[in-house]
């Protein structure tokens, strides 16, 4: 049994003191399609065009810079996937770069080729 009670505590992510730009890169990872799934399926998931810096990106979001992502989404360099993203990435088990702005999941797909092999 542990005698301390703060023992188990855990900050919460607005608690840490990280700086943006750590928290940001804290939170960005390589993952597969099966694992974001359940975020697209709740609405959560935002695709990043390969041309724009995912970390930006999540900076703007975190920043709730609302003029940004309204720019980034009229030109079509973020947006909402559709059935037949999802479709494709399941059947070509695709595997992305993505980064974690509660509540959102941003992903930018990883050029074939490119994925970590050690995975």
């Amino acid at each position: 049994m542990i005698s301390d009670p703060d023992a188990m505590r855990y900050g919460m992510i607005g608690d840490d003191l990280r700086s943006l730009s750590e928290k940001l890169e804290k939170y960005t990872g390589e993952i597969c399609w099966e694992y974001l799934r359940p975020h697209y399926a709740h609405g959560a998931l935002v695709w990043v065009d390969s041309s724009l810096s995912l970390t930006e990106v999540g900076r703007a979001f975190s920043e709730d810079d609302t003029e940004q992502v309204s720019l980034w989404r009229r030109s079509g360099d973020i947006l909402l996937p559709s059935d037949l993203h999802a479709q494709y990435w399941n059947d070509a088990q695709s595997r992305f770069l993505a980064i974690v702005v509660s509540p959102f999941v941003l992903i930018q797909d990883i050029p074939s080729g490119e994925e970590d092999t050690a995975s």
